[in-house]
């Protein structure tokens, strides 16, 4: 069952995520994601976020493919403009990547290329209905394609924006361009998750609720200040310090990743340090085995 068709079918998901190097060595990116083949269902590769230059998403997007799993490339507005846009989809296509997540990009204030510009020719919206009008045979100046994509498409929800109506309102707009699914920032409160997804329940598309998997209690801390519509609570915050940080994580993972299951669609699991090799173990104690989602034809 492809991505695409397990979405349709109501089955749980469960997706996690991958950074390409900062140079040519792939093999890093790629390495122990083979331990996931069959436990999850895809792997997002990340368009350069935080606007550091690395690697392409879609090289690491075919070596992911090449081992059997289906990955989801990233793609950002922030560095192309429309006509870039839609050659790197239809690259993607034609290299076998069907799935696409749109995102608007970080700002490149903060870049590792200090003076690097960005573009921004289109928003996240702006790029799913580019992508949905190839599908249709052509591009955005009206020039018919010689072959059509076909793609499955994704944009990204934040339930912890300080506006949520606005945040909703922006939902909407990305499920009428075309989006299939939608990936959320993380989660570390769930009750007040389970409340915004009532907002977007209208929707009838699935939700994957990000799972953060926390390196330390610094680097939490960190994140509560840095990172817009985070908030860790502060008993995460303590439950971090107090020794054996990598079981203290993993065990808040699963508590996080179960509550979440009772009420989601999927989860989407996220990580600074390549933790991949714990995904099994986090997915195995939350007693997450490819079931079908509770509340299937539903958001939440």
């Amino acid at each position: 069952m492809t991505f695409k068709e397990k979405l349709r079918s109501g089955e749980f998901v469960v997706t996690t995520d991958v950074i390409p190097p900062k140079g040519t060595a792939v093999y890093k990116t790629v390495k122990g994601i083979e331990l996931l083949k069959g436990r999850v269902d895809a792997i997002n590769v990340a368009d350069m976020p935080g606007a550091n230059m690395r690697m392409g998403a879609l090289a690491a997007c075919v070596k992911i493919r090449e081992m059997g799993i289906e990955p989801i490339m990233q793609i950002t507005c922030r560095d192309r403009n429309r006509i870039s846009l839609q050659s790197e989809l239809l690259s993607a296509y034609a290299l076998g990547v069907r799935n696409i997540l749109c995102l608007r990009g970080d700002e490149a204030t903060d870049s590792d290329n200090p003076g690097t510009k960005p573009v921004f020719d289109f928003d996240s919206v702006q790029l799913l209905a580019a992508a949905r009008n190839l599908e249709k045979g052509f591009d955005m100046g009206g020039k018919r394609l010689d072959g059509i994509p076909n793609f499955c498409l994704g944009a990204v929800l934040d339930p912890g924006a300080a506006k949520p109506q606005e945040e909703i309102g922006k939902a909407r707009l990305k499920a009428e361009a075309g989006a299939e699914f939608l990936q959320t920032q993380p989660i570390f409160d769930v009750d007040r998750y389970v409340r915004f997804l009532e907002g977007v329940a209208f929707l009838d598309i699935p939700v994957f609720a990000g799972v953060f998997i926390l390196k330390s209690a610094a680097s939490a801390r960190f994140m509560n200040k840095n990172v817009a519509g985070v908030h860790i609570p502060e008993s995460i915050l303590q439950e971090l310090e107090k020794g054996d940080v990598e079981k203290r994580s993993i065990d808040i993972t699963v508590r996080l990743v179960r509550e979440l299951a009772a009420v989601c669609s999927g989860v989407h699991l996220m990580m600074t340090t390549p933790w991949h090799d714990r995904i099994p173990r986090i997915l195995d104690e939350a007693e997450i085995t490819g079931r079908k989602n509770r509340t299937a034809g539903a958001v939440g």
